[in-house]
Order: structure tokens, then sequence, then C-alpha cells
């Protein structure tokens, strides 16, 4: 019969320590426990949004779930539906009806590059994302 690997003698997975490390400059980003999960928050809750053009979608859908991965990641912990809902409120996507073409050109190519994903996040500060905001969560 064989034992279990005792957790003592395990390589500690980056994605589940308490409080991961973050390395300094630009592109390096900042991990978080379960960061995959703001995809589906973000996929979820962009559906409820009316584009005027649908082809902007999944660069929304992509540049919500990074930015909301990101603001999770400051607090040591993975995204919830507040990260997503706070950042649909940073860039004003649910405060209109339909959310306009020009509305979506920051998101533009997100869906397919990861350098553009990249250059996103580390544009947003990190002060902006953890400013109190009156979104009804």
């Amino acid at each position: 019969m064989t034992t279990a690997t005792p957790e003592l003698a395990r390589i500690p997975k980056p994605g589940l320590q308490r409080s991961p490390t973050r390395s300094a400059g630009a592109g390096h980003g900042t991990p978080a426990p379960g960061e995959g999960f703001a995809l589906t928050i973000a996929q979820r809750e962009v559906a409820k949004l009316k584009f005027a053009h649908e082809h902007d979608r999944h660069d929304v859908e992509t540049g919500i779930a990074v930015v909301a991965a990101k603001r999770a990641s400051l607090a040591g912990r993975g995204p919830i539906l507040g990260d997503v809902l706070i950042t649909l409120d940073l860039f004003r996507l649910r405060e209109a009806d339909v959310v306009s073409h020009q509305r979506c050109v920051p998101f533009a190519g997100l869906a397919h590059s990861y350098v553009a994903q990249r250059r996103f996040v580390d544009d947003v500060n990190d002060e902006q994302l953890l400013l109190p905001t009156n979104s009804s969560l």
C-alpha cells in the first residue's frame, strides 16, 4: 500500500500560496489563485450587456477578466463577482443601455494577443482598482 506525500515535503504550488510574491516592473503580472475563474465570471456578466457591434464582445470579456484578476491578486485571493463588477464600472460599461463601439476601442484585439493583454493590464494602476465604488455588488 502506498502512502500519500506528506504536505510538509510537498513543493507548494504558486497559485495556492496565500500571499504570492509579485515581480517588480511592467509586464511581469501579479499572480492570483484561480485567476482563470475571472474569465468565467466576466463571460457571464458581459453576456448581460448589449453591444452595438457584437464582434467587440470577446475582446471586452478578455479585458474585463484580466483586469479583474489583477484586482483579486492585489488582495492575494482568487477573483470574485465583485472584482468583475468593479472592473465593468471602472470602464463604465454597465452605464449605457447599449455598449457603443467607441467604448470598446481600448479592448480591441485583447482576445488574440497576450502582449496586448499585458499592456492593457499594466496601464490600469493599482490605486484605480482599489478605490471603493458605489456599484451594486
